[in-house]
């Protein structure tokens, strides 16, 4: 059953009582990053693993996402700001515990790649933040193996275009 978190702004990025930040490099150049996750969204299954269906909803204000595991998410677009942020908060789920959610994707040149910045900000009861940041790790080698598969794609992709 879904249920309706509290409705944060993008401040929530630096208030969160949990924050997790990951941050890896990639070849590909911060315009063609920002295309697959803002402007390719159906495309993240491909290269996310732990997503299994991702697609705009409200003509491109929102997303639907589903996860392995069964886990769902509507989400609203709170900034979308070309090569450099895109970032999303999550309005209903039916993950237990979290109370608020907002995710952050950060891109800065990197000589010729993209430095790529994951904000994953939420707050839920103590069991949940404990849980959280228990799955550190875990989401930390998500992100990482995500990274690397969306670039081998991009990569490939500026090669047959050239």
């Amino acid at each position: 059953m879904a249920r309706r978190l509290r409705p944060v702004g993008l401040d929530f990025i630096d208030d969160a009582p949990v924050r997790l930040v990951f941050a890896t490099d990639t070849v590909a150049p911060p315009e063609a990053v920002y295309q697959a996750l803002a402007e390719e969204v159906e495309g993240w299954a491909d290269w996310f693993g732990a997503v299994t269906l991702a697609r705009p909803t409200h003509g491109g204000a929102g997303r639907e996402i589903k996860l392995r595991g069964g886990v769902r998410f509507q989400e609203t677009i709170m900034a979308a700001d070309p090569e450099r942020r895109y970032a999303y908060r999550v309005d209903t789920t039916n993950a237990p515990g979290v109370r608020a959610l907002l995710e952050e994707w950060r891109l800065t040149p990197a000589g010729t790649g993209t430095h790529v910045r994951w904000t994953f900000a939420a707050d839920g009861p103590a069991p949940f933040r404990f849980g959280l940041a228990a799955a550190r790790p875990g989401l930390g080698h998500s992100f990482r193996t995500a990274v690397r598969a969306l670039d081998r794609r991009l990569t490939a992709r500026r090669g047959a275009d050239q």
